[in-house]
């Protein structure tokens, strides 16, 4: 059995008025929805606005739907509308109706009748009934051809579910598909953390316009990914500026201030002219600031109230410039640590830390070596020529690659190198084995000189020291000193006690069934009353 139809709609000033028995003779909406005998109308939410008239009329509207359908119960809903062409108070006082309302999805189906009103009461039905706000459909009535004949018109329902159409979902998945393939540069990548990352970085850049936080190490992509993502939203229509990046390292003093925040002439030496800066730049855009981390205490502070007012003051001026623009950050450090060492203001990281990804860098992500090369052979063959590898070089390099021997300090950086130097040496088109283990060479030459365990003992040998204190640390046997010295740059320079572990095991791990590496290192540490977080903390 149907659920009894309840109809939201607003009162016709005009195609419902209507004086006399010649009122009959025309065509009313809204009495027209209780002439349809197929579907009765259970009752009927009219929404009128606050003036004389329009409750005269809607007090006749109502009776004549009395005469037409007498089981059609009519409520009469004054609205706090005083300007019906105001898109504000028109869509806040019917949210704040529909809030109120006592809908009942279990007993009642809902119509939003769409034909009355002005454009802009049409178009906050749609929206509430778009956002589920009201839990139903939009009804569309249009006047019969010939009126007379007892013909009530046409009731069109429209339902904006869109879970219910499969073609323009799978539209919509297809377009999400894209765009998150565009994110990464139609790599087939296969780690499923980062897959999991990227397709939440497309639904936030499509939906949001808060800051959004970049974090990783060096050449992990974060200012790739930042321009992909202002395309993403440049292909939906939601940024109309330019993208504006900063490597924030590269600013000091005045000049910082002057380059982000802009200045009066004269504001200081060398001020010959006015600047308008990069924050004034990327009005109506994107401001990608990398390395965040980097950028002085009085620069946060003038960030903050940039970001969040969407104003702020030149270097020299008095008087205020806005600028409205989404700030992308991206950072190597972890910026809760900064917090705590006082080098970054917590309100700034508060502000910029409601969408935090973290990006894996290609250690992280071995299984997505293979096609990153792929991809890489390909952009090489569009600028240059066809490059392939010979199967048992394949076999070498990824070998090589794929193992705890390669850390890749530099990440893509270090990759796009090498495929590049393999490329560009390859001959016939054809990498070869023996360019692989050059190749390999020169990567262990590279890294070695990166490796933390290479640093000099003495800075071991102080972070011993720091840890246990002066006295436990002169207790231990030299042997032991001397290890844990070594140990502890390694964890230094990690991101997690995993990744440590895999360094400092490299060898052994390889001739164990079962490998944890984390849990070796958390038991040797252990042994001088030293965890992971404490160590983490203190460096």
């Amino acid at each position: 059995m149907a659920k009894p139809i309840v109809v939201i709609g607003f009162l016709g000033t005009q195609l419902d008025a209507g004086l006399g028995t010649g009122r009959w003779e025309k065509w009313r909406p809204t009495v027209a929805l209780g002439q349809h005998d197929d579907r009765v109308i259970t009752r009927l939410e009219l929404l009128v606005t606050p003036h004389p008239k329009h409750a005269a009329l809607a007090q006749r509207v109502k009776d004549d739907l009395a005469t037409v359908s007498h089981d059609t119960q009519v409520n009469l809903v004054e609205l706090p509308i005083h300007d019906p062409w105001d898109f504000g108070e028109v869509y806040g006082a019917l949210y704040d109706w529909a809030r109120s309302y006592a809908f009942d999805t279990a007993r009642e189906q809902y119509w939003a009748h769409i034909t009355t009103g002005t454009h802009v009461a049409q178009i906050c039905l749609f929206l509430l009934a778009e956002s589920r706000h009201l839990p139903g459909v939009l009804a569309q009535t249009s006047p019969p051809k010939r009126w007379g004949a007892g013909d009530a018109g046409q009731i069109t329902l429209i339902d904006l579910d869109l879970s219910r159409y499969d073609a323009i979902a799978q539209r919509f998945s297809a377009a999400q598909q894209d765009a998150v393939s565009y994110l990464k540069s139609g790599i087939a990548t296969r780690n499923a953390r980062f897959n999991a990352l990227i397709d939440e970085i497309e639904r936030v850049a499509v939906h949001s316009t808060a800051p959004i936080l970049l974090v990783g190490p060096t050449g992990a992509g974060k200012s790739f990914l930042a321009r992909r993502m202002v395309e993403v939203k440049k292909a939906r229509n939601q940024v109309s500026g330019p993208f504006v990046e900063v490597n924030c390292a590269t600013l000091h003093g005045d000049g910082a201030m002057s380059t982000l925040f802009g200045h009066k002439k004269g504001a200081f030496t060398g001020a010959a002219a006015d600047r308008a800066g990069l924050l004034k730049s990327a009005h109506e855009g994107v401001l990608f600031l990398d390395e965040i981390g980097e950028l002085g205490l009085d620069e946060q502070a003038m960030l903050l109230k940039a970001v969040e007012e969407k104003r702020f003051y030149p270097l020299g001026s008095d008087r205020e410039v806005e600028s409205s623009f989404q700030l992308i950050a991206g950072t190597h450090r972890d910026l809760r640590r900064e917090v705590a060492a006082g080098r970054f203001r917590e309100d700034l990281f508060a502000r910029i830390n409601l969408w935090t990804y973290d990006l894996p860098g290609l250690a992280e992500r071995r299984e997505d070596i293979e096609p990153n090369i792929d991809h890489l052979l390909a952009l090489h063959a569009r600028a240059h020529r066809v490059v392939r590898f010979h199967p048992e070089a394949r076999r070498d390099y990824l070998r090589f690659a794929q193992s705890d021997a390669a850390p890749w300090c530099g990440n893509f950086r270090d990759l796009s190198a090498s495929i590049t130097r393999l490329a560009t040496l390859a001959e016939g088109g054809r990498i070869s084995q023996e360019l692989v283990a050059a190749e390999v060479a020169r990567l262990r030459w590279l890294w070695q000189r990166d490796t933390p365990a290479d640093a000099p003992q003495a800075d071991g040998l102080a972070l011993v020291e720091q840890l246990l204190g002066a006295e436990k640390s002169a207790a231990l046997d030299l042997f032991d000193r001397l290890q844990l010295a070594a140990v502890l740059p390694v964890c230094a320079a990690s991101r997690t006690l995993s990744d440590a572990g895999r360094q400092l095991f490299a060898a052994s791990r390889e001739q164990r069934k079962a490998v944890n590496d984390a849990d070796r290192l958390r038991k040797y540490l252990m042994k001088f009353g030293l965890g992971w977080e404490q160590i983490r903390r203190a460096l």
